[in-house]
């Protein structure tokens, strides 16, 4: 886990030595830091996935409002290391996040940063 941005002067960042020791979640966990929210939280996210909130565990609905995201002119990424999977905070199995364009996708999967991650990096910073 990581806060989202730097807070008063330090940023800390939890990876715990059973879990998360993987690259694609030392970059995730990393861009949080950077100030980065996870893609499905963007202002934009309306256009390109469906939020199936009768499948989401009470009490974490939180983990899916809408941000109003500076999105740095670069498109909705389903391939970004910050896509939580179809499956994020489930409450019976069923998919929490479809893509319009394709039900059936799998979201967050990514092994790597995006060019679209790299991109907003680049941009922000």
């Amino acid at each position: 886990w990581s806060y989202l941005g730097r807070l008063g002067g330090i940023q800390p960042v939890s990876l715990q030595k059973n879990g998360c020791v993987y690259y694609n979640m030392v970059q995730h966990e990393t861009l949080h830091a950077l100030g980065f929210h996870h893609e499905h939280v963007r202002s934009d996210r309306d256009s390109y996935i469906n939020i199936n909130s009768q499948n989401i565990q009470p009490g974490t609905e939180g983990n899916f409002v809408k941000i109003a995201t500076n999105n740095l002119g670069t498109p909705y990424d389903f391939y970004s290391v910050l896509h939580v999977n179809n499956y994020y905070f489930s409450r019976n199995g069923y998919p929490t996040l479809t893509a319009k364009s394709n039900p059936n996708a799998l979201l967050g999967f990514a092994t790597q940063m995006s060019y679209y991650d790299i991109a907003r990096v680049n941009r922000l910073y």
